[in-house]
């Protein structure tokens, strides 16, 4: 063997049996198969199924009750629960919206059901993470404005939120008071004189860290979904650099895409 796996070798599953068997019941849940409301195979069927012991079985019924993907007790019939995993669609919340309306999130968001959120936790000058820096164009010490708030749905903590403005745009501004903004930034920005023209996303899976998981009150070591955005303005100039992480069990992202036309 060299240090890459040779071709063909077998690779195996190192995770414990009840994780395993976890993670299969998860993808079906997440991709429908074992629809909102509908029962989980009893436990005789899945220790058929994956030959494994009732012990093992109610080990891994008990991680996804953790995760809040099930519903029951033992003894009991397990059933998935009812709206867990949520579309989120970026591009349906992004534009301005008019004066005194709320922001695009919480009305999107609320179409899941539940009353939608939102907890402004700071608001500082600080120096970015260095992705951050690098997007607004900032030198190694140079100081950006934070917004960082929490999302929740029905009273769930539902995904944290981090915002960078430059300093020259923010500054003086409602972005740097302590205080939430009606119909948020992206209203804002555009009253100022920066409009924000094009968005660019880069999406992630990575495992959280120990702010995220108190945050979102996240079970296990399961990934989130991070999502780093540019929003400019004419110009291609950089107004706001966000750092969003939501629970990656929770939530899948749409992003829609029309064809270019060909070239005549």
């Amino acid at each position: 063997m060299t240090a890459r796996r040779a071709a063909g070798a077998e690779h195996r599953d190192h995770r414990s049996l009840h994780e395993r068997i976890a993670a299969d019941l998860r993808d079906e849940i997440m991709s429908g198969d074992l629809a909102p409301g509908a029962k989980v195979p009893s436990t005789v069927r899945l220790k058929e199924r994956f030959d494994a012991s009732s012990a093992t079985i109610q080990k891994a019924l008990q991680l996804l009750k953790d995760e809040g993907l099930v519903v029951g007790r033992a003894g009991a019939a397990v059933t998935v629960r009812e709206h867990r995993q949520r579309t989120m669609r970026p591009a349906a919340y992004m534009a301005p919206v008019g004066s005194g309306e709320r922001f695009r999130w919480l009305t999107e968001a609320e179409k899941h059901g539940g009353a939608a959120r939102s907890r402004l936790l700071d608001v500082a000058e600080v120096v970015p993470p260095a992705d951050v820096r690098g997007l607004l164009g900032l030198a190694d010490d140079e100081t950006a404005v934070l917004r960082r708030q929490i999302l929740t749905i029905a009273d769930e903590p539902v995904e944290l939120v981090a915002s960078y403005y430059p300093v020259d745009i923010a500054r003086g501004t409602a972005v740097a008071e302590n205080r939430k903004i009606r119909g948020g930034t992206p209203t804002l920005l555009a009253e100022l004189g920066f409009p924000p023209r094009v968005s660019v996303d880069r999406v992630s899976a990575r495992i959280p860290t120990q702010e995220q998981a108190a945050a979102l009150e996240l079970p296990g070591n399961l990934p989130v979904l991070r999502t780093l955005r540019v929003v400019c303005t004419d110009g291609e100039r950089p107004i706001e650099v966000t750092v969003m992480v939501k629970a990656g069990h929770l939530y899948e992202l749409q992003y829609e895409f029309t064809p270019a036309s060909p070239a005549p």
